[in-house]
């Protein structure tokens, strides 16, 4: 990939999407964020934490709501990923291009595989000619992998917001907080992961 390749990278505000943004801009890549509003419970949070980060790394920030009457929570849900992913693609405002997202291994969600995002850029080749397509930098990595990438690269994970359900994290119940909750263990003492409601 060419430097200063335009990348969109979809932000939640959690640790995955803050790493895949400070990846692309260590890369060298030009760099804007998006954030939608699709009905998650941890809409006002996610949104807080990824105005924090951007504002960190300097990074515009665009916003999109796709939401409806229905709130979503904890756990799978069915068609995020490629929601998000399409949304991105309506709202892209380069001729070619990145659109990148912080799924990894380690999860049993098929929309986190490296068979839904082979299909989903071969989607995007047949949309724009192959001049825009997905990524996913830790397609391969775990949690974990990811966690270290962070602390290696000074990644400001004080600002990050991981809990599905817009509590105070960890709330001990959804899966994001209970991967938190094994990451904090070794690292708090060092201040990485700050486990309040900021």
């Amino acid at each position: 990939m060419s430097y200063k390749t335009n990348v969109l990278v979809l932000l939640s505000g959690g640790i995955d999407s803050t790493a895949c943004l400070a990846y692309y801009l260590s890369e060298g890549f030009k760099v804007c964020g998006l954030f939608i509003n699709y009905g998650q419970l941890a809409e006002k949070r996610e949104r807080e934490a990824v105005l924090r980060v951007t504002e960190y790394y300097t990074v515009p920030l665009d916003e999109i709501d796709i939401s409806s009457a229905r709130r979503w929570g904890n756990g799978l849900i069915r068609g995020r990923n490629a929601v998000l992913l399409y949304s991105a693609l309506m709202n892209f405002s380069y001729e070619s291009g990145l659109i990148a997202i912080g799924i990894h291994a380690g999860t049993e969600y098929w929309d986190c595989s490296e068979e839904f995002l082979r299909q989903t850029k071969s989607v995007f080749w047949n949309y724009t000619e192959g001049c825009i397509s997905v990524d996913a930098p830790f397609i391969l990595w775990n949690k974990v992998e990811i966690w270290q990438y962070c602390i290696r690269e000074d990644v400001p994970l004080k600002y990050t917001y991981s809990c599905e359900l817009g509590r105070k994290q960890p709330c001990g119940e959804c899966l994001s907080c209970r991967d938190l909750e094994v990451l904090y263990a070794g690292h708090s003492e060092k201040g990485f992961g700050s486990k309040q409601d900021d």
